[in-house]
């Protein structure tokens, strides 16, 4: 191992519309950067989905890109080439912990894969660094609570890239379904789809001298490169990815769960399989998960290599005693019990919202939409799902000790093993 590597006005009512609010009061003492208006100096991690950041926070004032950092040489061409117009001039780096080695940046934003997401947010807040994290924020479970123990432990603003959070249109929905627009809600429903082709057989081939391989791995035990690993198929293996609950999964429970107004599943069940191609994946492209909440529920149907095209089904349907709610890209429908629609609304979202929310709130303005304990706990759905789907059984979970009851054989994909030196701690 090469050790020079081991180290209308619903805006406004945002928090009432957020689960997790216990954690709120310890939000709102986190040390604030500067003061109202003043400008803030970012970098950025990883400019496979970091470009999309990029382009977001150069739209929004008062905020500086001072770095770019990615592991391949090609990504932080294309991220100079972002700023050829700009009287900004980012510096590039392959290893992002130049960022943190840097008093005057206030903010990290994370988007390197998953299994980076907790190290690199923990190693970010222990150095005064406020954070930006991607969805899902943690690969595994015990990632979850370790990167809100950073987040408290260092008082830093700590918030997940799930952007429904901020979307006004969105929030007038859920505010909806709290007064009752079809009474008592009783159950939510999710659908993704997509025509993912097939990932084929990799080989292990040498390693292009654009990537700084070892680096990318970071906190992953070493496994040889292979042709179809970097830069987005990792996602489909345990080793590296969560697979599409954790990629996609995270958007569509989190919304379901924010509608429904609950935490903590009780039961968990997941089945599906790999069923349209014969290649390396590991993960399922067709998944059934069902989250149980007492007197609640919710359940994830998801065909990552068939569209659907012909069904047209909503991302997120909610189902009340006195009608139904869908959610469909940063709009909803409002129908009453014979099907017919009585209300509906859109709006503006995305990144730019999103991360604008995460920078008033790194200035004292405002409180994280999607601060990363409320994050973690529509995270964790994911990774329950992955577990019951891994061992091939119903999960039982206690909300109150938040840990699997009675199975060994679940608890051993709580955690994981890492790297000498870059285990995560707090």
């Amino acid at each position: 191992m090469n050790t020079q590597h081991t180290r209308r006005d619903f805006v406004k009512r945002t928090t009432v519309f957020s689960f997790g609010l216990a954690a709120m009061p310890l939000v709102s003492r986190a040390q604030v950067t500067k003061s109202p208006g003043e400008k803030l100096i970012v970098g950025v991690m990883g400019l496979g989905r970091g470009m999309g950041h990029v382009q977001a926070l150069q739209q929004l004032p008062n905020v500086e890109v001072a770095y770019l950092t990615d592991i391949d040489d090609n990504r932080l061409a294309v991220g100079q080439k972002a700023f050829e117009k700009s009287d900004e001039r980012p510096k590039s780096a392959k290893d992002f912990r130049k960022v943190l080695e840097d008093k005057d940046v206030d903010a990290l934003f994370i988007a390197a894969p998953n299994f980076w997401h907790t190290p690199a947010a923990i190693l970010a807040c222990a150095a005064g660094k406020h954070v930006y994290v991607e969805k899902p924020g943690s690969h595994n479970a015990r990632e979850g609570e370790l990167i809100v123990q950073a987040a408290r432990k260092y008082k830093r603003v700590v918030m997940m890239g799930n952007q429904r959070r901020s979307s006004p249109a969105i929030m007038e929905a859920v505010q909806k379904l709290r007064e009752g627009v079809i009474g008592k809600v009783l159950f939510a429903r999710c659908w993704y789809s997509n025509a993912r082709a097939s990932i084929g057989r990799g080989k292990q081939v040498p390693v292009p001298a654009n990537l700084d391989y070892d680096l990318w791995q970071g906190p992953v035990p070493h496994r040889p490169y292979v042709s179809n690993l970097v830069h987005y198929d990792w996602h489909w293996r345990w080793h590296w990815g969560g697979g599409e609950l954790a990629n996609n999964g995270i958007h569509y429970l989190d919304v379901a769960r924010w509608g429904l107004g609950v935490e903590y599943p009780t039961r968990i069940t997941c089945n599906g399989g790999r069923y349209h191609y014969d290649d390396d994946q590991e993960t399922p492209d067709t998944t059934i998960a069902t989250f149980h909440f007492g007197d609640k529920g919710i359940m994830w149907d998801a065909s990552s290599c068939n569209p659907r095209k012909n069904e047209k089904l909503p991302a997120v349907e909610w189902y009340g005693e006195k009608g139904t709610m869908t959610q469909s890209g940063e709009g909803y429908k409002v129908f009453d019990a014979a099907g017919k629609e009585i209300d509906q609304g859109t709006g503006p979202g995305g990144d730019k919202v999103h991360m604008k929310n995460f920078l008033d709130a790194v200035r004292g303005d405002a409180k994280p939409n999607s601060e990363i304990e409320v994050g973690q706990t529509s995270t964790l759905l994911c990774h329950l799902g992955n577990i019951a789907y891994r061992t091939g059984r119903t999960i039982h979970f206690d909300p109150k000790t938040r840990k699997i009851v009675g199975d060994s054989d679940a608890e051993k994909f709580w955690s994981r093993e890492y790297r000498q030196g870059w285990e995560p701690k707090v």
